[in-house]
Formats: structure tokens, C-alpha cells, sequence
């Protein structure tokens, strides 16, 4: 069971990759959407300011419209696919998810219950914070990833 609190958020410029992928090739489009961020910014000269991210636009189905990158601490220039973004300022529900990705449907389901119980609403969109390195963790049971879902204000 994931601790779920609200917090502030403050506004994170990003450069990532945003697609329309189908579910069952998620894990493709991360790799993909990872390497080309990185590649880009080495080529301008920036850094991560943080671990990788995956924005979701709306809850998924057979297909999900999706961003994925990195956070940067400022705007980007676009490079092919690669374009700046931002993760929104404002208050999040956030809750830490701890084993396989391909169990986070769990922690979804308890962040939509807290909505539910709490009175609040979603925001239309939310992102997902990978904590764990799959390349320096290798056991999923161990992946850490920080989910936040924007509360809607209004």
C-alpha cells in the first residue's frame, strides 16, 4: 500500500519525446524516447536536473498519448523529436510506488480512491518519476517510482 500525501509542485521545464504509442509497446518507446533525449542533450551542452520521467495526457487505453524524457532547469532547443516541456506547478497527490512497473495499475487505483475519499479531482493529466535505475537495480521488486497527478483546481 503506496503513502499518498498532497504537495506543492513547482513548475519543471523538461525535454522529452511525446507520442501516441500503443500499451504493448510502452516499453520500446521509453528506450527510444530516453536515448534520444539524452543524445540531445549532450549535443547542446545540458544536464539532467533529475531522474527520467513519463507524462501521461489522459488515462491510457490500447493506445496512450505519452511524453518521456528528462528534467532540465532550462528551455531546451528542439532536436528532431526531442522538444521542451514542463511539468505543471500546482498541488499533486503523489504517491511512491515500490516494485514492477507492470504493477503501478495497484498504486493508480489507491490514488484513485484518495481522490474519491478526499473529495478532489484528477487533473487531466499526470507523470511518473523513476526513482530506480533498471541498469543499477536489477531486481523490479526494488524499482521505486514516484507517481503525481495534479489536483484539479476550479
Amino acid at each position: 500500500m503506496a503513502t499518498i500525501h498532497i504537495m506543492e509542485h513547482g513548475e519543471q521545464r523538461t525535454a522529452g519525446v511525446r507520442e501516441q504509442v500503443p500499451m504493448t509497446e510502452l516499453t520500446e518507446f521509453f528506450s527510444r524516447a530516453f536515448t534520444d533525449t539524452m543524445a540531445a542533450l549532450q549535443a547542446q551542452g545540458v544536464h539532467p536536473t533529475g531522474a527520467p520521467f513519463g507524462k501521461y495526457y489522459g488515462p491510457p487505453g490500447a493506445v496512450v498519448d505519452v511524453e518521456a524524457g528528462f528534467p532540465v532547469a532550462a528551455v531546451i532547443a528542439p532536436a528532431g523529436n526531442v522538444v521542451p516541456g514542463t511539468l505543471p506547478a500546482g498541488q499533486v497527490a503523489a504517491a511512491t510506488h515500490t516494485g514492477p512497473y507492470d504493477t503501478m495499475t495497484d498504486t493508480y487505483s489507491e490514488l484513485e480512491r484518495y481522490f474519491a475519499d478526499s473529495s478532489l479531482t484528477p487533473g487531466p493529466v499526470m507523470w511518473e518519476t523513476y526513482l530506480s535505475d533498471p541498469e543499477v537495480e536489477p531486481d523490479p521488486a526494488n524499482w521505486r517510482t514516484e507517481i503525481c497527478w495534479p489536483v484539479h483546481q476550479g
